[in-house]
């Protein structure tokens, strides 16, 4: 079922793929009461997963875009919380965001910004949210990004 969620992603130019599986011992997100917890996306894309650390492989703006890879799979997740009526979603709650990055590299908000400005431009209120955006020395299979998320459902 397609909504007005649905249209606005088809606006940006998305496709909600897929949620993907998790790739150890977890599972991809658990609902509580009305809040759903989504465990750490990565940023996959067509081919794999964009990889490197920012600060040494890859710019400000390409670290960006890893996230946004990431917001994208985070509303799978939400989508599939939802039975598949991603207009459930009331709210984006909290995003906390990982840039595998060099140890002088400072513009981690920026990186994670690639996600809060999808949300929003998707959302637009209702994508404006809490946020972390913390520095990793590497993440999981060389990735740029994770992000986890916390969101309201109806």
């Amino acid at each position: 079922m397609s909504g007005t969620y649905e249209k606005n992603l088809a606006d940006l130019g998305v496709t909600l793929p897929d949620a993907p599986t998790p790739a150890a011992n977890y599972v991809p997100f658990v609902q509580v009461g009305n809040l759903v917890h989504v465990s750490g996306q990565l940023p996959a894309v067509e081919g794999g997963f964009i990889t490197g650390k920012l600060g040494a492989d890859l710019s400000t703006e390409e670290g960006a875009n890893a996230a946004r890879a990431c917001a994208i799979s985070l509303l799978a997740q939400v989508k599939k919380a939802c039975g598949g009526e991603l207009d459930r979603l009331k709210r984006v709650v909290k995003l906390v965001g990982f840039v595998n990055s060099t140890g002088d590299f400072v513009d981690q908000p920026k990186v994670i910004n690639g996600a809060s400005d999808f949300m929003v431009a998707a959302f637009g209120d209702a994508g404006r949210h809490a946020r972390s955006a913390v520095s990793a020395a590497s993440l999981p299979f060389g990735v740029a990004v994770e992000i986890e998320g916390i969101f309201e459902i109806e």
